[in-house]
């Protein structure tokens, strides 16, 4: 199962599914100056709102928390591979 992580300011959100539409609501209000985006719950609940302005540290990146039942793992996560996002850069 691949979780999406969602950094803001060195706080970390995990999102279930995609997040297309996530990602889009929150380069929308760094480009208007400011604004706050609900960032949805990993199971259930109303959410969080957070205030996204220009300058602000986000990153995104992807865990597979399931794993390949035939890999070897120690227990850590399987993979982990970072968005490279530089669609929020000079905002």
């Amino acid at each position: 199962m691949i979780v999406n992580r969602l950094t803001v300011d060195g706080k970390d959100y995990f999102l279930p599914g995609s997040v297309t539409e996530l990602r889009e609501k929150i380069r929308a209000a760094i480009q208007a100056g400011g604004d706050y985006v609900n960032i949805p719950p990993l199971h259930s609940g109303p959410g969080i709102d957070i205030l996204f302005s220009p300058g602000m540290p986000v990153v995104w990146s992807q865990i597979d928390v399931g794993g390949d039942p035939g890999a070897e793992t120690d227990g850590a996560e399987a993979s982990q591979s970072a968005i490279d996002d530089d669609t929020f850069d000079g905002l």
